[in-house]
């Protein structure tokens, strides 16, 4: 028998492969959807069942790849649309990871203290997730206004502060929920044998809690630094924050009758900053990979 056939797949193999996998079935699916569905779309009774799939609305594949390199403008200095789309996804992601420090900060010092003291649980738990039901929107003028106020000796509140901040809102969730399980994962008899020993709260937090619930944690954090750049996005729109993705889309958007694979490019580009940013992420658990046997995934 080959010793080599046997050999498992490296896991960073396998979810590459899964990953170009669904992109060769969405991208199949689109041009399928294309090709069976009317330009007009299918409006049954008056209701639209199916959208257009004209190329003006639903672009070919490869008209989305070909526009990126293409001028941005019909400038005749202008740098190619990818390059504009690289420099406005590299600003987005900035202040992404900016707003996800703070918001696993704030996640994990919220499920430190819910897991230490069952009333905090019980007090705390149900406004974390009513947090989530405010829509962005109408938060981000808020943020923006109380921003505006804010200014410590000789460091004023920018507006790109503004769009961390309702970033980190969004990615705190997924790790304080996270981070709150995997701290109560630890089974009575491994508490019982910290406490037998005569180990302190924070020294079985740290020597037992913490380890055990990178199993849990690993997964949030990727989340989170997903939901970190959709935060950041909708934020860049309802704060008028130039320079970033979001922004972008917007800018493009307008001018989609004339030109409908650029919006369409930018829309792929957030997608695929959230990706880089989830994987960007995902790098910590190299460094955590002995605990994560069992791995919530």
């Amino acid at each position: 028998m080959n010793p080599a056939a046997s050999r498992p797949v490296p896991a960073w193999v396998r979810r590459t492969a899964e990953g170009l996998l669904a992109l060769v079935v969405f991208t199949t699916l689109w041009e399928l959807v294309k090709a069976v569905v009317p330009d007009a779309g299918v409006v049954i009774g008056g209701v639209s069942l199916l959208p257009r799939t004209s190329d003006q609305t639903m672009p070919h594949v490869w008209a989305v790849l070909a526009r990126l390199g293409q001028p941005e403008t019909s400038a005749t200095d202008s740098v190619s649309l990818a390059a504009a789309l690289v420099t406005a996804s590299w600003f987005t992601l900035r202040i992404s990871l900016a707003g996800w420090v703070v918001g696993v900060l704030l996640g994990l010092g919220l499920a430190v203290v819910m897991q230490r003291w069952r009333i905090a649980e019980e007090a705390l738990a149900p406004w974390v997730v009513l947090s989530q039901t405010v829509p962005l929107i109408a938060l981000a003028p808020l943020v923006v206004g109380w921003g505006g106020r804010i200014q410590l000796g000789g460091l004023a509140w920018d507006r790109w502060m503004s769009v961390a901040l309702i970033a980190s809102y969004l990615a705190f969730f997924p790790v304080a929920v996270g981070a709150l399980r995997g701290l109560q994962s630890p089974t009575a008899a491994q508490v019982d044998l910290f406490r037998s020993l005569a180990a302190s709260g924070s020294r079985t937090l740290w020597r037992l809690r913490l380890p055990a619930a990178v199993p849990y944690l690993i997964p949030a954090l990727r989340l989170g630094a997903a939901t970190a750049v959709v935060g950041a996005i909708v934020a860049e729109v309802s704060t008028g924050t130039q320079g970033g993705i979001g922004r972008l889309i917007i800018s493009y958007a307008q001018s989609a009758t004339g030109d409908p694979a650029k919006p369409w490019a930018a829309i792929a580009a957030a997608a695929v900053l959230g990706l880089v940013a989830a994987g960007v992420v995902g790098l910590i658990g190299l460094g955590l990979r002995r605990y994560r046997v069992g791995e919530v995934v």
